[in-house]
């Protein structure tokens, strides 16, 4: 029986960049994956800043922009065409160092993280492995995996990030909370070979008669989603001559070449346990959110940085087991929030009442009139367990200003950062603000310091401020955290 650190099921995005960490860290972890290669049609179309950072911190950001480009604006019309908000007129470059937005294709960035993977020797990936069933016992955890013949591998941790149906997830019988959203869309994927002749922007079109999303993806490609109206059929919808028609009003027949169609059920579901023991889930084995706010792959990806770096405290630097208690009460209170915005999101766009639909368009405009806007995201929670305090910027992201094309991770590296304002001798690094590295940061950093009034911030290595105040404390601090 071989033997490992970590067993990860599923090698998804999410599974993708959990086991580019952890072999960047020397873990010795397992992949297995079903499919033998990477599913070759577009399923997500956007991540967000944050996911870029993470891109950034396990060195495929090169390799991932050249099949990703900023976001421009995202509308709501209604049936008429005329525009009932607008949420940006681009993207914006946030205090992460990168764009508020990103549309890609998810294929290619799927390929460069696994391109990555390539070269860590410490990662096993098997494609064409799929698990059978599993072991969980105190100490260890022994997965029956089939890759042509049964195999069996050991680790301490098996992490299930393999989707909605999740086989880990219905092996340990963890039951999904349902938050009453659930509507059938039908999602067509072309190969555009004029772009110009369909929009740029994003667009929510709140049509009674029909809701519908349209997409601008970029590198030739758009997405087109349907709702379903109450009768028809998955097998109705995915006729060629159905879709067509659903096409005629954008009139781009002829220059569009359908690439996937498929009928998905939209829909809000969290896992109501995250971690048992020593089997814990990621992405949407854990949870499922409608797209319309585009944070479905983003959610899985920030699973992966909070497991990555925890995984890492405990099997190199000697943290307990416990340490993993943190993940659930860090992550869901962020998931869930963005699961609700997606469903006002989409309680907004889905109504098929006339009447109903009438009274949402004239609120709509009147706020829009007015200078308002009529769905403000909700503030995410910040994090409240692995730091030091409970006020923000105390478990909210660190910024990262760049200078000379430089960002400041690439000079902070990939673990915890202590940055103070003087040298201090702690245990751990600090990078002070008159070292000659952070010379070309220091005004924004002492401006960032100025606001909260403190000498030192201590930065985790998922970028989420550990604290702020005095760097001897903070060093203490974060070690009693871990230890």
């Amino acid at each position: 029986m071989l033997d490992y650190d970590v067993i990860i099921v599923g090698f998804g995005p999410t599974g993708a960049v959990l086991a580019t960490m952890l072999g960047d860290a020397g873990i010795k972890t397992l992949v297995l994956e079903r499919d033998t290669q990477v599913y070759p049609l577009p399923r997500a179309v956007h991540f967000d800043d944050e996911v870029m950072r993470i891109f950034q911190s396990i060195g495929v950001v090169g390799e991932v922009l050249k099949h990703a480009q900023p976001t421009t604006g995202y509308e709501f019309r209604n049936g008429s065409g005329e525009v009932l908000m607008r949420f940006s007129d681009g993207a914006v470059m946030m205090p992460s160092g990168w764009h508020s937005g990103y549309m890609c294709h998810q294929p290619s960035i799927e390929n460069a993280v696994r391109k990555k993977i390539g070269g860590q020797a410490s990662v096993d990936v098997q494609l064409g492995a799929s698990l059978v069933r599993y072991e969980a016992n105190a100490d260890h955890v022994i997965a029956h995996y089939d890759d042509g013949g049964l195999k069996q591998a050991r680790a301490r941790f098996l992490i299930g990030c393999d989707g909605a149906s999740s086989p880990v997830r219905t092996q340990a019988g963890i039951e999904l909370d349902d938050l009453n959203f659930d509507e059938p869309w039908l999602v067509i994927d072309a190969l555009v070979s004029d772009p110009s002749r369909l929009p740029y922007d994003m667009l929510q079109i709140c049509d009674p008669k029909r809701p519908t999303t349209c997409i601008h993806i970029g590198h030739g490609r758009h997405r087109w989603e349907f709702m379903l109206l109450p009768g028809e059929t998955a097998e109705q919808v995915i006729d060629d001559s159905f879709i067509m028609k659903l096409l005629e009003p954008w009139n781009c027949a002829d220059v569009v070449e359908i690439e996937r169609k498929a009928v998905y059920r939209f829909h809000g579901l969290v896992a109501k346990q995250w971690r048992k023991g020593r089997v814990i889930l990621a992405g949407d084995a854990a949870h499922q959110m409608p797209p319309f706010a585009g944070q479905g792959m983003c959610s899985g990806i920030r699973d992966a940085a909070n497991l990555g770096w925890k995984l890492e405290a405990i099997l190199k630097g000697g943290s307990p087991d416990t340490l993993l208690d943190s993940y659930q009460p860090e992550r869901e209170p962020n998931v869930r929030a963005f699961i609700g915005l997606a469903i006002g999101m989409g309680q907004v766009v889905c109504i098929l009442d006339e009447a109903a639909a009438a009274q949402r368009d004239a609120g709509m405009i009147a706020m829009r009139d007015a200078g308002g806007e009529p769905m403000q995201p909700p503030p995410l929670p910040p994090l409240t367990v692995i730091v030091d305090g409970s006020e923000p910027p105390v478990g909210t992201r660190f910024i990262q200003p760049e200078a000379h094309g430089k960002k400041l991770d690439e000079v902070l590296g990939n673990g915890a950062a202590l940055i103070a304002r003087n040298a201090v001798a702690v245990s751990m690094p600090v990078h002070a603000l008159d070292d000659a590295l952070l010379t070309p940061y220091r005004d924004k950093l002492c401006e960032w310091l100025d606001r909260y009034q403190a000498d030192a911030v201590l930065v985790r290595p998922d970028r989420y401020v550990f604290g702020i105040g005095d760097a001897a404390m903070l060093a203490e601090a974060y070690r009693r955290a871990l230890a």
